[in-house]
């Protein structure tokens, strides 16, 4: 045996699925260190890798190969020998209660597989340290990383991960889309922060406090998939679509003239220090706005009444950011949404706070503020942006989203955990006053001072 192996526990056997293959993982539990992944097989048939997991994971729990040898044989009968010899081996360790391993991976552990009818059985020792999200006494924090990596120089990846313990999976167990196992020489070393022989194209974070009584669970124990949204495709949406060039740009400056206060923001009791909307902010969220009302429109003209989920993904840019329930909205609903993103824009080149008078007018400022910073990006030095004046609440887009709204009811219904909380009987929706948040309502407007002019037509 290589002196590079050590010894390690099963804990559980989770699948990765591509467009070309389907891989089953151990999740493994070491004395000294963290937990880590190791690839157990690789085959071309998500059904079977998804089944060698049930497999694997009923003999961890019942600590005896000779219980799934029915099951194993059944299945090995109908892989390749590679991946067939693997999956025996494998669950001869499973039952063992060892696992043979190199210098691991250190990974994060995801949730069990939520397709899995079957209810895990784990050993009582590995559920007594692992509590529920409710049985911890102090916070938790998730946090969920995004990263992806041009290889510039194949060589000097696979030899920095071989200096790291890894191993390349059998040749019989790799597709010809990744015939030197590329991404497992990545995995291997994505905790550094720079991986020889590759450019990182993107590196972003996200982080939430979970809450036990908002629905939260810890991964090991969560019914659902862990998702996170992140911000994306935002470059391929800007170079798709630009806002028409208007007739005349609102002289920013003087809509939103910068407010000098006596006290030069020294005071931090000074009651005119109040925080302003200013030209610089109110030129990005007009960019986004104008922008945001150009895509839905191509959206709306593109989809007609179709449902989202039946059209092809390829040409979304605005509809597929909205929430669930909306997928399902007709042509006319769609257009009615593009105006909203219109309606702030011109109350901003009007010298007006953006402030909705509806729900679809409170999505639509949502994404605009999501947006918006990007565009300072995109502005070149010589950009009459730059030539605005100056202020201490440029950009300052966490006050914009607190003081342009008067609540944020409508990011609840992304949650798939507060399924029907739209409806006005829903309990929740009900005991907290939410109001009707089902699609057919969002124009309707807040109050008689909010409604907007019913003959003001379509810009497209």
């Amino acid at each position: 045996m290589p002196s590079s192996l050590s010894m390690a526990r099963a804990v559980d056997f989770l699948c990765e699925r591509t467009s070309s293959k389907s891989r089953v993982l151990a999740l493994l539990a070491h004395d000294n260190g963290p937990s880590s992944l190791t690839a157990v097989l690789t085959c071309k048939d998500p059904g079977h890798a998804y089944e060698a997991a049930r497999i694997l994971r009923r003999a961890l729990a019942l600590r005896d190969a000779a219980a799934v040898n029915d099951e194993l044989t059944a299945l090995t009968a109908q892989m390749p020998d590679a991946p067939a010899g693997s999956l025996r081996q494998a669950v001869t360790q499973a039952a063992s209660g060892t696992w043979h391993t190199g210098p691991a991976t250190l990974l994060i552990a995801t949730a069990l597989d939520a397709g899995d009818d079957e209810p895990h059985s784990l050993p009582s020792d590995h559920l007594a340290d692992h509590p529920r999200l409710k049985d911890l006494p102090g916070k938790v924090v998730r946090i969920t990383h995004l990263r992806e990596f041009h290889v510039t120089d194949e060589d000097a990846l696979l030899h920095a991960a071989t200096r790291r313990g890894w191993q390349p999976l059998p040749a019989s167990e790799l597709g010809n889309d990744d015939p030197r196992d590329l991404a497992g020489a990545v995995i291997t070393l994505t905790e550094h922060l720079d991986i020889a022989g590759t450019q990182t194209l993107e590196d972003q974070s996200s982080a939430e406090l979970l809450n036990p009584d908002d629905g939260d669970e810890l991964a090991d124990w969560s019914a659902l998939p862990v998702v996170t949204r992140f911000v994306h495709g935002w470059r391929l949406r800007h170079q798709r679509t630009r806002p028409a060039a208007s007739a005349q740009t609102p002289n920013f400056a003087a809509l939103f003239a910068v407010r000098d206060c006596p006290c030069k923001g020294e005071d931090p009791e000074c009651e005119q220090c109040g925080w302003q909307l200013t030209p610089r902010t109110a030129d990005l969220l007009h960019t986004a706005l104008e922008l945001l009302a150009d895509q839905a429109y191509d959206d709306a003209h593109r989809l007609g009444d179709q449902f989202l989920p039946d059209a092809d993904s390829a040409v979304w840019e605005v509809f597929d950011r909205l929430p669930p329930l909306t997928w399902t909205a007709d042509h006319r609903w769609r257009r009615r949404m593009a105006r909203a993103f219109d309606d702030l824009a011109a109350d901003l080149a009007r010298g007006r706070w953006p402030e909705p008078t509806c729900t679809a007018e409170e999505m639509a400022l949502h994404l605009a503020i999501e947006d918006a910073p990007n565009y300072l990006q995109d502005r070149p030095d010589t950009d009459a942006h730059h030539t605005l004046p100056e202020h201490s609440d440029d950009y300052d887009w966490e006050s914009c989203s607190d003081l342009l709204f008067q609540d944020h009811d409508v990011l609840m219904l992304f949650d798939p955990k507060l399924s029907g909380i739209a409806d006005p009987q829903n309990p929740v929706n009900h005991t907290v006053d939410m109001g009707d948040l089902r699609a057919p309502a969002w124009f309707a407007p807040f109050g008689s001072h909010s409604v907007r002019d019913p003959r003001r037509g379509f810009r497209r």
